[in-house]
């Protein structure tokens, strides 16, 4: 299966060379796909007895990194590709003026470098916010998957249409949609899918160990609004968001406070 390498820091200067400072390498096996803990959770489809064998041949190894590492780089060509085992990050998109804007949130399952695998480079940087292990395969096995095995193929195609219908939900908030409600939305979104990776404490919420400046910058608000949004939900009794938890009592009644419709998570591929 490979073994686990753990990432230190990382040389974001040289993005046609990405450097790793490895700290340890083969000391520690990797996860077998067999016993992948995210093939537990209802949310995601189970392997066929053929798909669990070509995922454990398709699997190079892990890797794991510590907050704050950028995991794939922005104009580079990134020549692996990985999947969420644990840890949360963000996907940001770095503009000229020095700001940025938050694309999305890396959770468990979520696979990353789709992208470059298709178009070469990455157009965005992923970074971690908390440690992350993560699943690595080879950018350059990806066109095997297709041809040998279609129905892999097709999950990859469902996550990126899955990803293109959350980018549709987030430009109508960010077009549309005044800040509370596109606070809410933003919130009832990741709150939902936290839940269905059997995150949620019966009464603490969930994980929730963004900042506000990572929220504000994906809702395009500023940091003092965003602040004053959220004191007026939390006024509103909708949610509170504090000491790295999000709990929100009622999500059907954010939901409909701020004008989200809901959709339950459905069961989903996991690459």
């Amino acid at each position: 299966m490979g073994s686990v390498v753990i990432v230190r820091s990382w040389n974001s200067r040289a993005p046609s060379a990405l450097k790793f400072d490895i700290a340890r390498r083969g000391r520690t096996l990797a996860t077998d796909c067999k016993d992948c803990p995210l093939r537990r959770l209802e949310l995601f489809r189970d392997f066929s007895p053929e798909e669990l064998r070509f995922m454990q041949r398709f699997k190079t190894g892990e890797m794991q990194v510590e907050a704050g590492t950028t995991v794939l780089l922005e104009g580079a060509k990134a020549p692996q590709l990985y999947t969420v085992l644990r840890g949360m990050g963000v996907r940001s998109k770095a503009l000229g003026s020095g700001r940025r804007q938050v694309l999305n949130f890396a959770l468990p399952g979520d696979f990353l470098g789709l992208q470059a695998a298709m178009m070469a480079e990455m157009t965005y940087s992923v970074e971690a916010v908390t440690p992350m292990r993560l699943c690595a395969f080879r950018r350059s096995d990806i066109w095997d998957l297709y041809k040998r095995f279609p129905e892999r193929a097709f999950d990859l195609t469902w996550a990126g249409a899955l990803e293109e219908r959350f980018l549709g939900e987030a430009l109508t908030s960010l077009g549309q949609r005044p800040a509370r409600e596109r606070t809410g939305w933003a919130l009832h979104t990741l709150y939902r899918r936290l839940q269905a990776l059997g995150l949620e404490h019966r009464t603490e919420g969930v994980p929730f160990p963004f900042r506000q400046q990572d929220l504000a910058d994906a809702l395009g608000l500023s940091l003092v609004h965003t602040n004053k949004t959220l004191a007026r939900l939390r006024a509103e009794q909708l949610l509170t968001w504090e000491d790295g938890r999000l709990r929100i009592p009622d999500p059907d009644r954010l939901a409909e406070a701020c004008g989200v419709e809901p959709t339950e998570p459905g069961p989903r591929p996991l690459i």
